[in-house]
């Protein structure tokens, strides 16, 4: 009977993706992957995908200031995503004031709570009436 020796195994770079779960390995080369190969406009298409917001309607607001004459869709993807941001910051700070009422739904004064209590929040004081 031969009998088994235990060695340590050490990672080396080659053996960099199996720290990790396979799906997540995978995921990351397909994305590393197609980052690389996507530029110019098919880069832009990847864009709405990754939005929740409607691009059409996000660029069509820019232009509405008459300081923005042209929007690249880069700068339109930032605004929409940092618009979804936004939302979701302000709707998770609502939620606690709607949570201390016992509530699921967010109303109004929840958003009018968040705001008042939130310094960051502090511009759109006013906004709501």
């Amino acid at each position: 009977m031969a009998a088994a020796v235990a060695t340590p195994v050490i990672p080396t770079e080659l053996d960099h993706d199996r720290c990790g779960s396979e799906e997540e390995s995978r995921g990351a080369e397909a994305e590393e992957e197609g980052s690389r190969q996507q530029t110019g406009p098919a880069a832009a298409v990847s864009h709405g995908r990754l939005s929740k917001l409607p691009l059409a309607r996000i660029k069509a607001l820019m232009k509405t200031d008459p300081d923005v004459s042209l929007a690249s869709q880069e700068s339109v993807f930032i605004i929409a995503k940092a618009t979804e941001l936004f939302v979701e910051m302000i709707a998770k700070d609502a939620l606690v004031y709607a949570q201390q009422g016992k509530r699921k739904t967010l109303q109004r004064k929840d958003l009018d709570n968040a705001i008042e209590a939130i310094d960051e929040f502090a511009f759109l004081e006013g906004t709501l009436d």
